[in-house]
């Protein structure tokens, strides 16, 4: 300021005292001009610097000199990098921020496992390597893609109305964190269910669009908290819904449409299909079974009655060591954490993926 005070040798004002102050607008004694005192207003702004300066020439004297007659407004401006760099880090922040609550809100493991199982019945109707072609990879991907979409409906769908029950079971997913909108989940939900039937129809083919709307159906029924609906209160309705999904509905479905739509052969169910189909359903028992073990606290007070609130978690663990020869993986299973039993539950998961990819090598 002080500068711009002294731009000329005849210009020798005098400060007040306060002049400098923040949000001052005080009056600046000058040297005589045309007999007024004239007002200086100021303002502190952290961008530009500007003064509004009127020159006039005195016909007396042939020097120019500086006149106030009006008010002057002072603007000490400047560009703050240190702001600026601040504002960049405060958005990718909050992009990051957002992107890791999306993550967590599609839950990647279900779409893996989608992907996984996808992959492996889609190799099935493979007579030689020769049916490797484009033709067949393309179609392949063009059939992953909408049951990625429907995969993540069913996930956001049940955690649209699971909030509650999340609370206490998962309080770090997005919606009950606060870090995603119920707005934003349901934009998710509808927007990835139109795109998946929207590319179903597309493919024209009949069976996989058939298979497409009846896993919505599937989807919603398990979740949605209507009459005859919610599917999840029932563990006889739940191990169904998992059954029918998973162990039936996507094995057909893939396996008839790569066969007659993307390799145009006659359908023909196979025996290797049936072996699939048989594995993937006693997996699909087991993980119906033992998928609420760790949720046992939050459905018990809700009133979803899963084996593992009917029976208690002993029981369940006990019958499953049976059920799937995993003994030494059973008995290390610390019932009081709830850790401990999801790392049990994903286990079987684990083995689930393996039979995956074990299957397309069996041919019957």
């Amino acid at each position: 300021m002080s500068r711009l005070m002294h731009l000329h040798s005849g210009f020798s004002p005098k400060y007040h005292p306060n002049l400098q102050r923040s949000g001052c607008n005080k009056t600046l004694e000058s040297p005589p001009v045309e007999g007024r005192r004239k007002s200086v207003k100021c303002s502190q702004s952290p961008f530009c610097l500007t003064s509004k300066i009127i020159k006039s020439e005195d016909t007396s004297n042939k020097s120019c000199k500086l006149m106030f007659n009006r008010p002057v407004t002072l603007q000490v401006c400047y560009a703050s990098k240190s702001e600026d760099a601040n504002q960049r880090t405060t958005s990718q922040e909050v992009f990051f921020k957002n992107l890791d609550a999306l993550h967590r809100f599609i839950r990647p493991y279900a779409l893996m496992g989608t992907v996984i199982a996808i992959t492996s019945v889609s190799l099935l109707p493979l007579q030689d390597l020769d049916d490797l072609t484009p033709t067949y990879f393309m179609g392949f991907f063009k059939a992953m893609v909408p049951g990625l979409l429907m995969t993540v409906f069913e996930v956001a769908i049940n955690q649209l109305y699971d909030v509650k029950i999340d609370k206490v079971n998962k309080p770090n997913l997005p919606l009950t964190s606060g870090d995603l909108s119920m707005r934003t989940g349901i934009a998710i939900a509808s927007s990835s269910l139109l795109m998946s039937l929207a590319m179903g129809i597309m493919l024209r083919s009949p069976p996989f669009l058939l298979a497409l709307i009846i896993w919505f159906l599937l989807g919603s029924a398990y979740s949605v908290d209507l009459p005859f609906l919610r599917w999840k209160r029932s563990s006889f309705l739940t191990t169904l819904y998992i059954v029918l999904e998973r162990g039936l509905l996507l094995q057909f479905a893939y396996f008839i449409h790569i066969q007659k739509y993307v390799l145009g052969r006659p359908i023909a169910i196979t025996r290797t299909l049936m072996f699939a189909v048989a594995i993937k359903c006693c997996f699909c028992f087991v993980i119906s079974v033992l998928k609420d073990i760790p949720d046992e606290d939050g459905d018990r007070e809700f009133g979803i009655r899963t084996l593992s609130v009917i029976l208690g978690k002993e029981s369940i663990i006990s019958h499953s060591m049976l059920a799937t020869l995993l003994w030494h993986q059973a008995r290390s299973v610390d019932l009081s954490s709830k850790a401990s039993t999801l790392s049990f539950y994903m286990f079987i998961w684990k083995l689930h993926y393996v039979e995956y990819l074990i299957i397309p090598f069996v041919r019957l």
